[in-house]
Parts: C-alpha cells; structure tokens; sequence
C-alpha cells in the first residue's frame, strides 16, 4: 500500500481505541462511505481488509494505491446514483457525514453480524462551530435510534475533542452488530 501524507494514515480514535474481536481484518469486506480522504478504510487495508472507498470526489485519496483498495466516485445525495449493495460489507464506516435518506441503503448494506462504525455531528455543533445545517446535525438519540434493532457494542453523545489538533467537537458514535 502506498500512503505517504501522514493525515490520510491516522484513522480516526474510534476505530483505534475499541476493542475488535479480532487482530487482523484478512477476508472481511469494508465499506468506507463519504470516505474523503479515505484514512479509516486505509486503516483496515493495511490490517488484510478489502475496502471499498466511496466518495463524491475521490482527488484527496490519489495517494492510496493497493490491490485490495476499490474507489467509486459516487455523488451519494445524486437521485441518479445506483443503490448500495445488500448484504455486502462486514463493517461499513460512515464518518462526519449524514444524509438521512441513505441511512436505511448503509444498515441494508451490512452483513448480518456485520458491523456498523458511524460518528457524526450533532444539533449542539452548531453552537460552536460548522457544519450549523441542521440537515448535517444529528438531533439528540438520532444515531442510536436509526439503529434501534441492532446490538450496540459502543454509544457515546457529547463533546469530543480531537487528540491531535485539540479541536472541540460535538458527535454521536455509534459501534454496533447488525
């Protein structure tokens, strides 16, 4: 694999920090959605995953390059854009992105007993910073309600604050098995 910016190498702590069921990703098909610069799917590629990068604009990811890597540039909010596949990821990654419309296509899109990894901003965002869009904010339980019928393994909801750059943010994370 080559990666060489170091942003695009460090994943997000969600996925660093839990604690995965198994050491190495070998064989387990990963869904990065709205993936920009594609830095938590290079995280499972580089531990044997295959990884499908999905992106509206694929140009801040030119630097990951590996036989396990599939990029689509897909406008995911276009009406003309093809559907998800059902049942065709082990794990799907969604981060700093929501379009309600596509939540029902990403939980059809996991395996049963895959897994979900999802953090987004919520409505409190919007008293500190961008995105102020209430159409981008998850109102209060939003996240763990999408996913009411599957088994959460993490859930959080407040302020977090970014280890590298200390900048201050309020999100929803949600970690569950389908």
């Amino acid at each position: 694999m080559s990666v060489t910016h170091a942003p695009i190498v460090i994943p997000a702590a969600l996925i660093t920090e839990f604690t995965w069921s198994t050491p190495r990703f070998d064989g387990f098909k990963v869904l990065d959605l709205a993936c920009g610069s594609g830095r938590n799917g290079a995280w499972f590629l580089a531990q044997g995953a295959e990884v499908t990068f999905i992106d509206r604009d694929l140009s801040a990811m030119s630097r990951i390059e590996h036989a396990n890597a599939r990029k689509y540039q897909w406008d995911l909010e276009a009406e003309s854009v093809s559907p998800l596949p059902i049942a065709e990821y082990d794990i799907v990654l969604v981060f700093n992105y929501l379009h309600r419309p596509l939540l029902p296509q990403i939980a059809a899109s996991v395996k049963p007993k895959g897994i979900i990894v999802y953090e987004t901003f919520t409505w409190q965002q919007a008293e500190i910073g961008r995105p102020r869009n209430p159409d981008f904010l998850l109102t209060e339980n939003e996240l763990k309600s999408a996913f009411a019928n599957w088994q959460p393994l993490h859930y959080f909801e407040g302020l977090l604050s970014d280890p590298l750059t200390g900048h201050a943010s309020f999100k929803a994370q949600l970690i569950a098995q389908k």
